[in-house]
């Protein structure tokens, strides 16, 4: 591992107000933000990122890093939660059933034990051509440099949201949830704070893939909010190699009303399939309002993944991913509101 320098600050905006240097894309930058260290240091130690400075934000005094609440149908979740606090809590498993889903899906133990919830929604991909440096193709490390995944063994690639330049799979399991529940992000910036869609944090590849998200330089996530709740029909399909410890091969976040045996209200997020945390809009239009039964699932799915673009080794995803919308909606619907 590199050298590199530390600063602990006191508060949020004595981190944001050492935003000086850090660069356009928070993905490359030399100045980075550390809570739980879970993805930074291991990309560090293979030399894919070389920060100059960390700026540990576990120490940060705001109260409100650390808090869950609930005011009235608004649920807020600070930054600096873990994911472990987070998946424990008892009004979570009863109100917001997918967000505990995800993250007892998403990592063992003692990474859900260190990782904060601020850092989890932006790790970065398990592509191997972008974490092994010896591979110099890959635009997401090294910008212009082409993508040896297009050619290579790309069984654990993207199938939606893909370019020409990266294929690509985000990683996270958590983020769909959020996705699901339409969440907001807030962010403190050097501007001061904002809210943001949090179906607006991640960017697509396109030319650009190592500009990951629309976090502005020196951008601080400090907590999300999920309005219009409780969802207690909300749940999380993952399907994977091995039954712990795996990345998704296709996963689906669904968060479900029913007005009788009809989908009043339905989100669907995807996962292991999509560059970005992936909404279902079509598979949603094709739904709402409508009788939901396996057969409709079956249509909705069909229509997500009309778009589809499989490489050599991962069209196995396109049926993957049709079935887990289905069973994720069928389970969704079977589960008490």
């Amino acid at each position: 591992m590199r050298p590199f320098d530390y600063e602990t600050p006191p508060t949020a905006i004595a981190a944001v107000g050492l935003a000086e240097g850090f660069a356009p894309s928070h993905a490359t930058s030399l100045n980075q933000y550390v809570g739980g260290g879970t993805t930074l240091l291991d990309l560090m130690k293979l030399d894919v990122m070389r920060p100059a400075r960390l700026v540990d934000i576990t120490r940060l005094e705001d109260k409100r890093l650390r808090q869950v609440a609930k005011d009235g149908d608004m649920l807020r979740i600070g930054a600096l939660v873990t994911m472990s606090a987070l998946s424990d809590d008892r009004m979570i498993a009863r109100d917001y059933p997918v967000l505990r889903d995800t993250l007892w899906q998403a990592a063992s133990a003692q990474l859900r034990n260190m990782a904060r919830l601020g850092g989890n929604v932006l790790q970065r991909t398990r592509c191997p051509y972008f974490r092994d440096t010896t591979y110099e193709q890959c635009n997401k490390r090294d910008p212009g440099s082409g993508c040896a995944a297009m050619d290579g063994f790309n069984r654990l690639h993207a199938v939606l949201g893909t370019s020409g330049d990266c294929i690509a799979t985000y990683p996270g399991d958590w983020a769909q949830a959020l996705i699901a529940l339409d969440a907001n992000v807030e962010i403190l910036g050097t501007e001061g704070p904002r809210v943001i869609r949090f179906a607006e944090l991640h960017r697509a590849p396109g030319a650009t893939p190592h500009i990951e998200t629309t976090l502005a330089p020196g951008d601080l996530i400090t907590g999300f909010t999920v309005p219009g709740g409780p969802w207690p029909r909300s749940t999380y399909v993952k399907v994977r190699d091995r039954a712990s410890y795996a990345f998704a091969n296709a996963s689906a976040a669904v968060a479900l009303r029913m007005d009788g045996d009809a989908a009043a209200d339905v989100r669907i997020a995807l996962g292991g399939v999509a560059t970005v945390p992936w909404r279902a809009r079509k598979a949603e239009a094709l739904l709402k309002g409508r009788p939901l039964t396996e057969e409709a699932a079956t249509a909705a799915a069909e229509a997500e993944f009309a778009d589809a673009t499989a490489r050599e080794h991962n069209a196995f995803k396109i049926p993957l991913g049709k079935a887990t919308i289905v069973r994720a909606l069928m389970q969704a619907k079977a589960m008490e509101a």
